[in-house]
């Protein structure tokens, strides 16, 4: 019994120490909370990545205008806005434009233009091999003057057909026969110099035909203006129509007088009655945004596109400057009459 005692008395557990194991436990518990919040801070900062910032969805009123002018179709982009009537898009386009070529097939033998050289009217801009022209020319005038002589005999021989007959009818002794047979002469006489008188005007015509066929050979500007385009080099033939074959060409050059320089746009024909002939219109060239080019409407063309809805205006540029080119982008905008 006594050994059972001591043995239940070595079993049972003192209250004081089971207190301080249960202090130590939750000490315990507690720096590991602490330890794995201090880690787990640490890992979010070193490999935490910045969310990001919302998007905010920006909206624009549109007027009723606007929202008409939005269902427009694509090809006339005109839209009201608050500083003009109306806006809208073009080219610049020259009136006075010209692809120079010959009259007569010819090979070239000079060219004397090159691109963006200016040029006055009646200025060589290039020459044809005229060898062939020139000779007919020559038989030509020489014709002219073979005839020009054969008159001349004509004239004597009716003088002296006059002068025979004159002698004839004064002598007592000529007979009828005679008498009739010189008047005959003469009036004979005098229709072959008629005759010769028409011939050399016929003449001079031809020669006058051949003289302008040699000048063809030489190609002049038929007005002033600028050089945009060089079509043909010496050595090749130039033909006022395509000829058979890809090597003959059909013209010298393009010359654009830039004085004729206007804009054309389309508007869409919803809008064409905001416009009207002479209205201010303010143009900005896409090439030079920030310079503003006064102008205002030469006419409307009385006509409509119905593939695109549009109506072509025509405007006129009040400031020449040589940086407005053919062909360039404009934006215009109608401003208030």
């Amino acid at each position: 019994m006594n050994d059972k005692s001591a043995l239940l008395k070595q079993l049972q557990i003192d209250p004081q120490d089971k207190h301080s194991e249960k202090g130590l436990s939750l000490w315990h518990l507690l720096l590991a909370i602490l330890a794995s919040s201090a880690l787990t801070f640490w890992l979010t900062s070193l490999f935490g990545q910045a969310q990001p910032a919302p998007v905010q969805s920006a909206t624009t009123a549109v007027t009723p205008a606007q929202a008409e002018d939005l269902k427009a179709p694509p090809a006339a982009k005109a839209k009201v806005e608050s500083n003009s009537i109306l806006n809208s898009s073009g080219y610049i386009t020259a009136r006075r434009m010209a692809t120079v070529s010959a009259e007569v097939m010819g090979l070239i033998t000079e060219v004397n233009v090159e691109e963006g050289m200016a040029v006055q009217q009646g200025d060589v801009l290039a020459r044809l091999d005229s060898a062939l022209a020139s000779t007919a020319l020559k038989l030509a005038e020489a014709q002219v003057q073979a005839l020009i002589a054969r008159r001349n005999a004509l004239a004597a021989d009716l003088e002296e057909a006059k002068r025979n007959q004159l002698r004839i009818n004064n002598n007592s002794y000529s007979s009828e026969a005679e008498r009739t047979g010189a008047a005959t002469r003469v009036q004979s006489l005098a229709a072959n110099l008629q005759s010769a008188a028409a011939e050399i005007e016929v003449a001079k015509l031809q020669s006058q035909s051949q003289r302008e066929r040699l000048e063809d050979h030489t190609i002049r500007a038929p007005f002033s203006g600028v050089v945009t385009v060089k079509n043909a080099q010496p050595g090749e033939i130039v033909a006022p129509t395509s000829a058979g074959g890809g090597f003959t060409r059909t013209g010298i050059c393009t010359i654009v007088d830039m004085d004729s320089l206007e804009i054309e746009v389309d508007v869409n024909e919803a809008f064409i009655g905001r416009i009207s002939a002479g209205q201010q219109v303010e143009a900005t060239l896409d090439a030079y945004p920030d310079w503003r080019i006064p102008a205002s409407v030469i006419a409307i063309i009385p006509t409509a596109d119905r593939a695109k809805a549009t109506v072509q205006v025509r405007i006129r540029i009040e400031e020449k400057d040589p940086r407005i080119l053919p062909d360039m982008g404009v934006k215009v905008a109608f401003m208030k009459s």
